[in-house]
Formats: C-alpha cells, sequence, structure tokens
C-alpha cells in the first residue's frame, strides 16, 4: 500500500490504476480506524480493484466547541489496519492541501432535507462541512463507487442525496453498523468512555431495539415510544439529544402509514457524544 499527500500523487496513481482497468472503490475516513472502518475497506474491495482510502480530519465539519483539536490521529496504526484490509492507495492530506486558499471562503455544498434536524439541528454546519469535503474528495478520486457505514445514517443520507443531485456517476453503498459483542456501535468516540461508561453504553441500543420490537409488533403510538426510549436512556445514564422514528428513505418524520422506518438517537454519557440508529422494515418484520 502506498501513501500519498497531495492531490497530485493521488490522481496519478489512480490514473495509472484505471489505465490498468481498474475499478475504483473509495473509503474515505478520519482515521482512528476501527473494525467498522475495516469492514468498509473490505467491502470495497470485494467490489472494486483498487481501493483508496483518505484519512483526513476535516475542520470544516466541527463546530467551534467541538474536539477537533483532540481528535485521535494514530496515523501509523491506521496505516497496518488499511494495508491488512486490503487497500492499496492512503491519501492522508493535510488541511493546506485540502484548503489551499483557506477554509473562510470556502466554496461550500450544502444538501437541504435530509440534512436538517436530529445531528443537522445538534451540530449547525456540521452536514455542510461533510458535503463539501466528500464533494472535493470525490472530484479528487473519481471513484467507481463509495463504501459509507450505515452508523451515520443522516449522514449516509446527504451523501447519496448528494450524488444524485450533482448527477455524479460514482455508485454509494452503505456497509451494516459493526456492533460490540454487547450491542455498542464501534465508534473512534468510544475511546473517550471511561469504564463505568464504556459499560453503560450498550443501553443506547438496547432502547432502539425495544422501540423497534414494539413497532413490529404494531405499535403506532411513536411519540409513546420515544418517550419510553429516552426514560431508558437517562435511567441509564445518558443525557438524550434526540430520539425519532423516521421515514427510512426521506428521513421525514415517520407517518402511522410508513412501512420503512429508522429509529435515530444522539445521547452524551458525560461528556461523549455518541450515536446510532435501527432500521425497521415493517413489510419484512423478521
Amino acid at each position: 500500500m502506498n501513501t500519498v499527500k497531495t492531490v497530485r500523487e493521488l490522481r496519478a496513481a489512480v490514473a495509472r490504476a484505471r489505465s490498468e482497468g481498474k475499478r475504483i472503490g473509495f473509503v474515505p475516513t478520519m482515521g482512528n480506524l476501527h473494525a467498522g472502518h475495516v469492514a468498509l475497506v473490505e467491502k470495497a474491495g470485494q467490489r472494486a480493484d483498487f481501493v483508496v482510502a483518505s484519512i483526513f480530519v476535516n475542520p470544516l465539519q466541527f463546530g467551534p466547541t467541538e474536539d477537533l483539536a483532540k481528535y485521535p490521529r494514530t496515523l501509523t496504526a491506521d496505516q497496518e489496519k488499511l494495508f491488512d484490509a486490503g487497500c492499496h492507495l492512503l491519501f492522508a492530506p493535510t488541511v493546506e492541501e485540502m484548503y489551499p486558499h483557506g477554509m473562510e471562503g470556502q466554496t461550500r455544498v450544502s444538501v437541504p432535507g435530509v440534512s436538517e434536524g436530529l445531528c443537522g439541528a445538534s451540530r449547525p454546519g456540521h452536514f455542510e462541512g461533510v458535503a463539501t469535503v466528500v464533494t472535493k474528495l470525490f472530484n479528487m478520486v473519481q471513484p467507481d463507487l463509495a463504501v459509507f457505514g450505515q452508523k451515520d445514517y443522516q449522514q449516509l443520507a446527504v451523501i447519496r442525496t448528494l450524488v444524485r443531485d450533482l448527477n455524479m456517476p460514482i455508485q454509494i453503498i452503505g456497509e451494516p453498523t459493526v456492533r460490540a459483542e454487547d450491542g455498542l456501535a464501534l465508534s473512534s468516540r468510544n475511546g473517550y468512555l471511561s469504564a463505568e461508561q464504556r459499560a453503560a453504553a450498550p443501553a443506547l441500543y438496547r432502547s432502539l431495539s425495544r422501540i423497534a420490537e414494539a413497532l413490529r409488533a404494531g405499535e403506532c403510538n411513536h411519540a409513546a415510544l420515544v418517550a419510553a426510549g429516552r426514560l431508558e436512556q437517562e435511567q441509564a445514564g445518558f443525557r438524550p439529544d434526540y430520539l425519532e422514528i423516521r421515514e427510512a428513505n426521506s428521513l421525514r418524520p415517520a407517518a402511522a402509514e410508513d412501512r420503512q422506518l429508522v429509529i435515530l438517537t444522539a445521547a452524551y454519557l458525560g461528556a461523549t457524544r455518541l450515536i446510532d440508529n435501527l432500521a425497521v422494515d415493517l413489510d419484512h418484520p423478521a
């Protein structure tokens, strides 16, 4: 696996692979990789001949009170994981390489609708930062396909909409959330949890699972289900940010007649904000 730090080197390496008739797969990350990221790279390797990953902690998607400065940078360990997962090329640019003219006047990409509410309400400007950097990376790599985790369900919806609306010839693949044995979704932010908090953290997924079971059993009172779920989270030591039931494709608030649903939540455990979601297909409830 080669590691490059400039757009020029990246494009040259991808051009060589494409000249050999290879299909290009892409996995953008912010580093501090875990088994969930590895699964994305492995999926890209199943669908493409040449896998590119990027590691870039994007300042544009962090709010002024968020953890940009302390976000873990673990490049050497990440390189080993990517190599073992079958990655062929790592793009690890600096902020100056990604934003050579600074961020103040940077053209921004906004995706209305699916970016609103949920994490979009709690983190103003976050999805604009995500959409902007992903658009830049897509233009730099020009992949045939890109793989994203479903743990960031709203982010995946934003990227799918972005690609559709801007006519990008890129197949977007959503990879199921990778979980620890106790159900906690793998996340770089899990490393911020104390041992006591880590023991309590699986309650977040349990609250979603109980709502999903009730929906599959025919319960239609979404407000009551959400209220019970928030209480369950609070009793486990969480401070809920949001817990909502949405229509799975549009992300609008779910109606009683909707059959494709997704339950989404974000909650604080101490100072750490965790997110999770669980999709529910009422046409195939098993």
